[in-house]
């Protein structure tokens, strides 16, 4: 239960709280006067100086929760090291809040993050991601700083209303306009948006060539070669970031931050490439907080990393290094959720300039709760994701083999659980969500979605414990060793 601070010369609402019925949620308010519950809508009860309202966990209740509680309006948190915790199904955060309260201590919480890709295959809005948070929070009693995010922007209409819901970060992903440079590339870059760059070819050749880039241990100097191929590949991409970036910027009314992410391309970001896009992008105006580049190979959703950890950490080593020469700003890790072996060592690479996010593994446990209590839900929704595999994984990167897949049909309720720690099936569920989730029923109600819910609110502790163990691992590696 929340106590608001005053905000008027009048009593204030004396408390908030998020009430689990078992089959549904409910915003409870309290206060001495009708008045002062003008700003929420619901059904008053009670009489002389404590009354409560009932009312229902809407957009305009979310609204008078933040103006409220303002310490549940995101601000942007800047150089502190940080965490995303995306929530496929609006209701983890209280779990996530409990994790962090244990096991976060000192790194800064992103309760509302969602890609634009989730919020258009769930058909979330911005708003019911903010909204969801909030309530979360109410739920879990959080009295601490947070931040947003809407992540993997890639258009002016995303921008529009991720502002409009609140969002305090805005990761731009320009993924899809980063090129390939062919096998036989000549050289040639005519056909790049020089205006658009507000550049020339010689001027961007000139500027790079017999220039040394003085990082802490080391230096980088790119060849013509290596500009040139730098330049094909991302030129377009700065175009569009720098688009993104102006919009944002002339549209948003109060303060906010930036992330960088070219994570979701098909090949491996070098230093020089990071370079390139860092020198472009301050050329043009742009700043932001976090860059995530397309590490080494060994990134895939939902398990643990599965590359080189040495390499890996040579890899990130390189690009902080550049982030530190051109920011400061921090190294954002993307598909970063189940990746335990690196998470402490990522720490101490980066001093802690670090921000991590995750996403998917809530949902999974989300499914893994939904195992143990609705075994036959959850058999329809591991059906449907397996049979939506081969789509699915497209945007994603993921190697499970849908052949070495159990058949559902032949496992007993016991063994259910098995499908959510073993490496493929788990990936299988990750990436199935869209289908899953999306899928409607005769009435038009999205009827998975909706069953999964109601499991979840019946079964709300031992989600939220399950939330709180899960993350809680990910964030007590997420620190200096001791």
């Amino acid at each position: 239960m929340l106590k608001s601070d005053p905000i008027t010369d009048g009593a204030p609402i004396l408390s908030l709280d998020v009430i689990n019925r078992g089959h549904s949620r409910e915003l409870h308010v309290s206060a001495a006067r009708t008045e002062d519950l003008s700003d929420f809508t619901g059904d008053i009860h009670g009489s002389g100086s404590e009354l409560i309202l009932v009312g229902k966990l809407n957009s305009h209740n979310a609204s008078a929760v933040r103006k409220h509680l303002t310490w549940l309006n995101p601000k942007p948190i800047g150089l502190a090291i940080s965490a995303g915790v995306g929530d496929r199904l609006g209701l983890a955060t209280s779990g996530h809040a409990r994790a962090f309260s244990k096991y976060g201590q000192g790194v800064v919480p992103v309760f509302a993050q969602q890609s634009a890709r989730e919020m258009h295959r769930l058909y979330r809005t911005a708003q019911e991601v903010m909204d969801d948070a909030t309530f979360g929070l109410v739920e879990s009693s959080w009295r601490g700083r947070i931040g947003s995010d809407a992540d993997h922007l890639k258009t002016i209409e995303d921008i529009d209303s991720c502002l409009s819901a609140g969002f305090t970060m805005f990761t731009l992903d320009p993924g899809d306009s980063v090129a390939i440079v062919p096998a036989n590339f000549n050289g040639k870059l005519d056909h790049l948006p020089w205006e658009e760059l507000e550049d020339s070819e010689t001027s961007m050749i000139r500027r790079y060539i017999g220039k040394v880039f003085a990082l802490k241990e080391s230096s980088i100097s790119l060849t013509d070669e290596d500009v040139r191929r730098a330049a094909f590949k991302y030129s377009a991409a700065v175009a569009l970031v720098v688009s993104m970036y102006r919009h944002l910027m002339l549209k948003a009314t109060y303060e906010v931050e930036v992330e960088i992410a070219i994570d979701e391309t098909s090949e491996v970001t070098t230093l020089g490439e990071h370079i390139f896009i860092a020198t472009e992008l301050i050329r043009l105006g742009v700043s932001w907080v976090s860059f995530a580049p397309r590490y080494i190979d060994g990134f895939e959703k939902a398990i643990e990393f599965k590359g080189n950890i040495e390499h890996l950490a040579v890899n990130l080593k390189g690009h902080f290094a550049i982030a530190q020469a051109f920011g400061p700003y921090k190294l954002s890790i993307h598909t970063g959720s189940d990746k335990f072996g690196i998470y402490s060592m990522a720490y101490e690479v980066c001093n802690g300039l670090l921000h991590l996010k995750t996403s998917g593994t809530s949902y999974l446990e989300a499914l893994s709760v939904c195992a143990r209590f609705e075994p036959e839900l959850f058999r329809k929704i591991y059906q449907i994701s397996c049979d939506s595999y081969a789509k699915s994984r497209a945007s994603y990167q993921v190697s499970a083999d849908l052949n070495s897949a159990p058949q559902v049909a032949s496992l007993h309720d016991d063994d259910l659980q098995e499908l959510l720690n073993a490496e493929g099936t788990r990936q299988i569920l990750h990436v199935g969500y869209g289908e899953a989730l999306a899928l409607r029923d005769s009435t038009g109600d999205f009827g998975l979605r909706n069953a999964l819910k109601f499991a979840l609110i019946q079964h709300k502790q031992d989600y939220d414990q399950t939330i709180e163990l899960h993350i809680g691992r990910h964030l007590s590696l997420l620190r200096k060793s001791t």
